[in-house]
């Protein structure tokens, strides 16, 4: 997900040349170009820098009256580029624990041949804003930094200390992550009771009104590994069954094959019971078919007919998939080496280290398994806390009427993995709707509904209200 930047300075400047559409609330206002700074400070790895973003949207927070004691801006030695901050409002009441709002402000890169518009640029057409990081995620880091300022600007005085932290490299593998650095570095810092993050939301149906929300509640922890293979080599004219290729595709195909056991953690059992008491949603076979899986985990038939559903198969277990194959020196030579990555989502609770002695046992003795760095902690799956859930379904029946909110577990990963191995329990808050189709996120012409922006801040910003009080 994307950083958030923006900067008092030239703000007359930004309002003018805001979308003809902009909001007539002034606080709507202030949000639009605050939102707008943000999509078009250039965040991605190649070229951008969280840090430029995370000085301006601190430059905005102390024009809103933070002392320079509550806003931290921070940045690892060696990665000038990719810093952050943490800025935090007091509660009145000491023995009340702390809140979290966590988003990720760096992106995903975006090649402006491939766009039918600038990706840096926020454009508004056809009822929708478009660029890159519109809702993946610099939508809810504006939010909540907005959310902070105009705490403070109206007065707002929380019973628990609220905390914002944007950081950078949620969207990279290799990158400096500046969510990891601080639960290691500065966990006093961040500590909180709960943290409100990405990975929730809600969905259009196809008469564009809404028809689910979600909050996520546990996630699953991405795994690089690495599958390598040698060979003695030779020319081509002379081949043997020796084959670095063969070897390696022979290890890959019993990745393929191979389905990791059947899980649930509390949500997940939660989510599955909700769809098959859907009877106008699930159809009636797929709906015994849950049933039977959740009374019996190692139900065969029935696991194979949740998995025809890509979603549903991914919720249910640890998945593993090659996604990059490197091979062989020549075009009239036999292959020396032949190498893949292989990218696992691993299930709460289950280990980089258990993921990887069954890769190996399926690879065979010719192919070596490793794992990649960084290695990522074990993913915790935080409760289903009704002082959690109990606000989000509460203030979502406001703004929302009628729309059921279901807890689920995501099956991609988020930054939310490394607070949980601190002690902090991450949640995926529901507000923000979102098409079927994805709104282009992490692909080309990203995009998010104007009315679903502006509808979700309202939601969050009262949502943030009913938990620190």
């Amino acid at each position: 997900m994307e950083r958030l930047a923006w900067a008092l300075a030239g703000a007359v400047a930004l309002v003018a040349a805001l979308p003809a559409t902009a909001q007539t609330r002034p606080d709507q206002q202030s949000f639009l170009t605050l939102y707008k700074e943000l999509v078009e400070t250039n965040t991605t790895l190649s070229a951008g820098s969280c840090t430029d973003a995370a000085a301006k949207v601190a430059a905005r927070l102390e024009d809103a009256n933070y002392p320079a004691r509550d806003v931290t801006l921070f940045a690892a030695p060696g990665h000038p580029k990719e810093g952050g901050v943490v800025a935090i409002l007091p509660g009145s009441d000491p023995a009340a624990k702390p809140i979290l709002l966590l988003a990720h402000i760096d992106v995903v890169e975006a090649n402006r041949a491939d766009w039918a518009r600038d990706p840096f640029r926020l454009v508004e057409e056809g009822g929708y804003y478009y660029g890159r990081g519109t809702a993946d995620d610099k939508s809810m880091a504006a939010i909540w930094a907005d959310a902070l300022i105009r705490f403070r600007q109206t007065g707002y005085h929380p019973k628990r200390t609220v905390k914002l932290a944007l950081t950078c490299g949620e969207e990279t593998t290799f990158a400096f992550n500046g969510a990891a650095w601080l639960t290691r570095n500065r966990p006093a810092l961040i500590a909180a009771e709960f943290a409100l993050n990405e990975g929730g939301g809600g969905r259009y149906g196809d008469d564009g009104k809404p028809e689910l929300l979600a909050i996520q509640v546990g996630e699953k922890a991405a795994q690089n590994y690495t599958f390598a293979t040698t060979g003695p080599g030779g020319h081509s004219s002379q081949p043997t069954s020796d084959n670095a290729i063969y070897d390696l595709a022979d290890a890959l195909k019993a990745v393929q094959g191979y389905d990791f056991p059947v899980r649930f953690t509390d949500t997940t059992r939660a989510f599955f019971t909700a769809m098959a008491q859907d009877r106008k949603g699930t159809p009636p076979l797929l709906a015994e078919a849950i049933r039977r899986l959740l009374a019996d985990p190692q139900d065969a038939e029935a696991a194979a007919l949740l998995d025809r559903d890509k979603t549903f198969r991914a919720t249910l277990r640890t998945t593993c998939v090659a996604t990059l194959l490197a091979a062989g020196h020549a075009e009239n030579a036999l292959p020396q080496r032949a190498t893949a990555n292989v990218n696992c989502r691993i299930f709460p609770g289950e280990t980089v280290a258990g993921t990887l002695a069954k890769l190996k046992d399926l690879a065979g003795p010719k192919v070596t398994v490793t794992a990649n760095a960084p290695i990522r902690p074990t993913a915790i799956p935080p409760a289903l806390d009704p002082q959690v859930l109990g606000p989000a379904k509460a203030v979502a029946a406001r703004y929302f009427p009628g729309v059921p909110i279901l807890p689920l577990m995501s099956t991609g990963a988020t930054d939310g993995v490394f607070f949980e191995s601190i002690g902090i329990p991450v949640y995926g808050a529901p507000g923000l709707m979102f098409d079927a189709d994805g709104n282009g996120m992490h692909g080309l012409n990203e995009r998010i509904g104007v009315k679903a922006l502006f509808e979700g801040r309202d939601y969050l910003f009262d949502l943030v209200k009913a938990y620190a009080g």
